[in-house]
């Protein structure tokens, strides 16, 4: 049976002082066989902090000569992990300026063992004295953020701690991402192919405010959310698309088609030719909408019943805004027009929630 010891320590450093090196021998000291330290293209003004590791027989140093970004570091030692030690159970991702003890990487180390299909994560506790208002609050609306858009309540997105499994490894070279925004696509592209995570508490460390991190507040947080929001971004723009189609066949319906066409509609009324025109701009827009989210928002190949179960959600969104509009409109004396927009609202979050977990949950054929 495998020993957590066993587990391969992955640090990606740049730019390193003597903390790294107090941090190798505690690791050696509590056991861990393996630790390999990548090198992010520090320079040579660091090269001795990198030359005083390789004393330690159970260290192994990479590096490159040009920094390529944490996420490079990562899975550049990932990489090297997998072929140059083929039997360990996992590898354990921890920081180099001192956050992450070897005591809580043995804690996340064993939590792998238990669950090798889990990722798991050294959580923080944001809410304890002594933590950056900015870390605070950054990781308290990633959190949010994540929890709405991805279904998973993660206290601690941005966490370096984590304890991946051989079994989940080589999927973690798939994920696109070079620098800091890696660790959040690892986040969601494991929640879109379903592995399942689990939250190991750690110490909260915060080092004279975290001033060694390397982590830039508006480039890196702009490429992270970038990130996060990138599919609500492309499934919201599948939607003006599909409102733009919609408006647009409507007014050919009603002005041309349906006169020129189907005079017979016209001539039972005013009021069937709006509903062919609408219903028709409605059939060919939502089509268009389903196939534009499967294929270009949510990535999904062979998707056997999606249809159906796009065709049920339009119908069930559409008697619940209705139902919604008018209960407001009639307990709480709301205008119709803002209690419409405050319902659509709300379901345009509830409908990415649901397409993505439900009408297209077909994670064996999802690309993203």
């Amino acid at each position: 049976m495998a020993h957590v010891n066993q587990s391969v320590i992955l640090i990606p450093s740049l730019h390193p002082d003597e903390k790294l090196g107090a941090y190798v021998q505690a690791l050696v000291g509590s056991g861990f066989e393996h630790i390999v330290v990548v090198d992010d293209g520090s320079g040579p003004a660091y090269a001795h902090f990198f030359e005083a590791l390789a004393a330690y027989p159970q260290c192994r140093v990479l590096g490159y000569e040009v920094n390529r970004g944490k996420g490079y570091a990562l899975k550049h030692g990932i990489r090297y992990i997998l072929d140059a030690f083929p039997g360990a159970p996992g590898v354990i991702t921890a920081d180099s300026d001192g956050q992450h003890t070897a005591e809580d990487c043995l804690k996340v180390g064993a939590r792998m063992l238990q669950s090798p299909d889990h990722l798991v994560l050294g959580v923080r506790d944001f809410s304890q004295a002594g933590v950056p208002a900015k870390s605070m609050m950054g990781n308290r609306l990633t959190t949010f953020f994540f929890a709405l858009l991805y279904g998973r309540w993660l206290t601690d997105t941005q966490t370096g701690l984590r304890g991946i499994s051989s079994q989940l490894m080589p999927r973690m070279l798939e994920i696109p991402g070079e620098r800091f925004e890696y660790e959040m696509n690892m986040l969601i592209y494991c929640a879109g192919w379903n592995i399942p995570f689990i939250k190991q508490t750690i110490r909260t460390i915060y080092l004279e405010e975290n001033k060694s991190s390397h982590f830039r507040p508006f480039h890196d947080s702009a490429r992270i959310y970038a990130q996060l929001f990138r599919n609500f971004f492309k499934f919201a723009s599948a939607s003006v698309l599909s409102t733009l189609l919609d408006v647009g066949l409507f007014t050919l319906l009603d002005k041309a088609f349906i006169p020129t066409l189907l005079p017979w509609v016209t001539s039972h009324g005013v009021y069937y030719h709006v509903l062919a025109a609408t219903a028709i701009a409605r059939a060919c827009s939502a089509l268009f909408n389903y196939k534009i989210n499967k294929q270009f928002v949510f990535r999904i190949g062979k998707c056997k019943g999606s249809l159906p179960r796009y065709a049920l959600l339009v119908v069930v969104s559409l008697l619940a805004s209705a139902t919604l509009v008018n209960t407001l409109n009639i307990n709480l004396s709301m205008d119709r027009t803002l209690a419409k927009i405050i319902v659509d609202t709300l379901l345009f979050f509830v409908n990415y929630r649901i397409q993505k977990a439900w009408v297209f949950k077909c994670p064996e054929e999802r690309k993203s």
